[in-house]
């Protein structure tokens, strides 16, 4: 796919690593400029020289801290930009947390449902308002399997995101905007060990290659699809899910898959 438009940039949170590298790494491919978004300035750097070296695409960083009302301002500053649209919006950046809500702090909470929820909204609301005067635009907000699944504070920040997404690709679909949901299962990406999970504890089979993800969520949004669900397998666990008892699927493990 060729990307040809006076919009032809792509902002990416969670840019430094895991799907978010995976995401700016197909998009350049495809000819998308980058706006690249997460805390580490240094990764993002080596990022986009390694972008822009492969692909001929500009590659912008922008270090920034969702979790921080600076740090949304800053990112929601550069999607209003009307000197530099942005045409696809992909909000990637998330966070897992072990442990059961009760044994969580309060603040740690905070700052989840910040990252998932509120910078998502906002990142959002400030895409759209440009993206409604082109009557064009494409958002990809990656939720995951847990979205089907009551498991904790992670699976309802997942639900939200699948919830808000499914509106928002029928609200605005009919003005030229295909936002989608991206829900995957168990990513090789550094988001388990960030959080301490041991991933041994899951089976292999299913675990998935974030290339195939993405190229999933790329193809699927690109068809103006609500809900991308890579793989037959998580395809089948997503249908069983939605008909079993809600008291088998919410027993342990709690663990989050991004």
């Amino acid at each position: 796919m060729t990307v040809n438009s006076s919009a032809a940039t792509a902002l990416v949170t969670g840019a430094s690593a895991g799907l978010g590298a995976e995401f700016c790494r197909q998009l350049a491919q495809q000819g998308w400029n980058l706006v690249l978004v997460a805390r580490t300035q240094d990764r993002l750097a080596t990022l986009a020289a390694e972008l822009t070296a492969s692909f001929g695409v500009t590659a912008e960083v922008l270090a920034a801290d969702l979790t921080d009302d600076g740090g949304r301002a800053a990112v929601v500053e550069r999607l209003s930009d009307p000197a530099q649209p942005v045409g696809f919006l992909i909000n990637n950046a998330g966070l897992g947390l072990l442990n059961d809500f009760a044994d969580n702090t309060v603040e740690d909470e905070r700052r989840h449902l910040a990252l998932h929820v509120q910078a998502a909204m906002e990142l959002t609301h400030a895409a759209l308002q440009s993206m409604l005067e082109r009557g064009s635009g494409r958002i990809i907000n990656v939720s995951s399997v847990a979205a089907f699944l009551p498991r904790g504070t992670y699976s309802a920040a997942k639900a939200w995101l699948l919830s808000f997404s499914r509106w928002a690709n029928i609200a605005y679909g009919r003005s030229g905007i295909q936002v989608t949901a991206l829900c995957p299962g168990f990513v090789h990406t550094e988001f388990h060990q960030r959080m301490g999970m041991d991933k041994t504890t899951s089976p292999q089979w299913m675990w998935l290659g974030a290339g195939q993800v993405v190229r999933e969520a790329l193809a699927d949004n690109a068809h103006g699809r609500a809900v991308s669900v890579p793989s037959w397998r998580y395809k089948v666990l997503v249908n069983v899910a939605k008909v079993l008892p809600a008291r088998l699927v919410a027993g342990p493990p709690r663990i989050p898959a991004p």
